[in-house]
């Protein structure tokens, strides 16, 4: 069957109509062309201000003497073993990961305070440590690892910590909310990173998820997997895809701005490996035990222990006796040798015993103004660059609540009901204690 002709006549176009439509197409192509061209232009200049800003980053060098003063604590991991069910296990856990993030610790040392020939040795664990790969009895490889990954920040902790048993209850805890656990809008200069596959146009370079919308390239050619941080440039766009870097030491955001940076975590496996294997060159040149045979804490004079690496000890649920009896390489006769200072830092106390985690905070708090630090922390002041106590809480779920789409479709018919009272202000932020 035939098709109907249209009614519409066919307009054929003048040589003038066919010229202009050709000249309207070439300058169109010309004008993508340009958009093309300027588009590349423009990348290249972000390119050379990205290379340009890298090359005015510098890193302050700072002398041995300069360094800032560094405060460990030593926690025995027996304490786990005390716990009745593995929830309990990793709160406990989590309240000396808070402590620690409270205080500013720099180094949490997990200690085994049993002996080789205690039959709960045989439950061995391994964990990979600043000092590369440790074997340890299984509590304090739990310690260890729940106190890695309260560290970690958020966004690099699927890297790190693949799924295991001991973080089974990781969910429960606390966040530490430390001032290193930056988001992604977060325009601090320094970052915690991972060191990614992502190929580079050289051998000399590598890049590194930084909890960017992009990696990041630095100017060193390093190992897939490594934890690193890096210091980028002042002002950077954080959404650019040319964003560089540099890799600078753990230590050098707290060096330079004063900023707590975390934590590292320690295996030793006796009492003694926490004083020999010190990570800071000379070891601690001032050591505090505590216990409540100890001296009065309340007797110390304002700044009268003065230190440049200090390290405070903590015994288990029978002190510290049995860590020494059970190292073989302590020939002292009483605990109390081993430290400059052997301190009762809960005079007076009402209950028979003070549990380990409860004596890490009361201990710092009371310990916080007899500490006299060589080299202490600048203050730090760029609060505007990093999360803020308002990005969570209250006010960070009724942000949420305006997120929250609409309902689609026609509204439902009301129906009478009793009109609930209206929460006050107490109740509305019962749900956030």
């Amino acid at each position: 069957m035939k098709t109907p002709k249209s009614d519409k006549p066919m307009l054929k176009l003048t040589a003038k109509q066919r010229q202009d439509r050709k000249e309207r197409k070439r300058q169109q192509k010309h004008a993508r062309h340009v958009k093309r061209v300027q588009k590349e232009f423009a990348e290249l200049d972000r390119e050379k201000a990205a290379a340009t800003a890298q090359a005015e980053l510098q890193v302050r060098q700072v002398s041995e003497v300069g360094l800032i003063s560094t405060l460990s604590i030593a926690v025995p991991g027996s304490i786990l073993d005390n716990a009745q069910s593995p929830e309990l296990r990793a709160c406990l856990a989590g309240q000396i990961a808070r402590a620690a993030c409270i205080f500013q610790v720099d180094e949490v040392v997990v200690f085994d305070d049993c002996g080789s020939g205690n039959q709960v040795t045989e439950k061995v664990g391994t964990i990979d440590t600043a000092e590369g790969t440790t074997s340890a009895r299984r509590c304090c490889v739990q310690l260890a690892r729940i106190l890695q990954y309260l560290e970690c920040p958020q966004y690099l902790r699927k890297f790190f910590f693949p799924i295991h048993n001991d973080l089974k209850f990781c969910g429960l805890l606390a966040p530490l909310d430390s001032q290193h656990h930056l988001r992604q809008a977060s325009e601090f200069e320094f970052r915690e990173g991972i060191v990614t596959n992502k190929p580079t146009k050289n051998d000399k370079s590598s890049f590194v998820n930084v909890g960017l919308l992009n990696d990041v390239l630095v100017d060193t050619k390093l190992d897939v997997g490594v934890r690193v941080t890096v210091k980028m440039p002042a002002g950077v766009d954080l959404k650019s895809k040319k964003i560089r870097a540099i890799v600078v030491p753990p230590s050098q955001p707290r060096q330079d701005t004063g900023i707590y940076w975390g934590y590292t975590v320690r295996i030793a496996n006796s009492l003694s490996q926490v004083f020999t294997k010190s990570p800071y060159k000379g070891g601690y040149d001032l050591t505090i035990g505590t216990s409540d045979t100890g001296t009065n804490v309340q007797e110390l004079e304002p700044k009268s222990l003065k230190y440049k690496h200090a390290l405070v000890v903590f015994g288990g649920v029978l002190g510290l006796e049995p860590a020494l009896d059970n190292d073989a390489k302590l020939t002292v006769d009483k605990v109390d040798m081993l430290f400059d200072e052997y301190l009762n830092t809960v005079p007076r106390q009402g209950s028979r015993t003070v549990r380990t985690e409860e004596a890490i905070l009361i201990s710092l708090a009371a310990l916080g103004e007899k500490l006299a630090p060589e080299n202490q922390p600048r203050d730090f002041t760029s609060f505007e660059a990093i999360p803020q106590s308002q990005d969570t809480g209250i006010q960070q779920y009724a942000f949420n609540e305006k997120r929250k789409k609409p309902t689609v479709g026609p509204p439902a018919e009301a129906t009478p009901a009793k009109e609930a009272p209206k929460a006050t202000s107490d109740d509305e932020l019962s749900r956030f204690d």
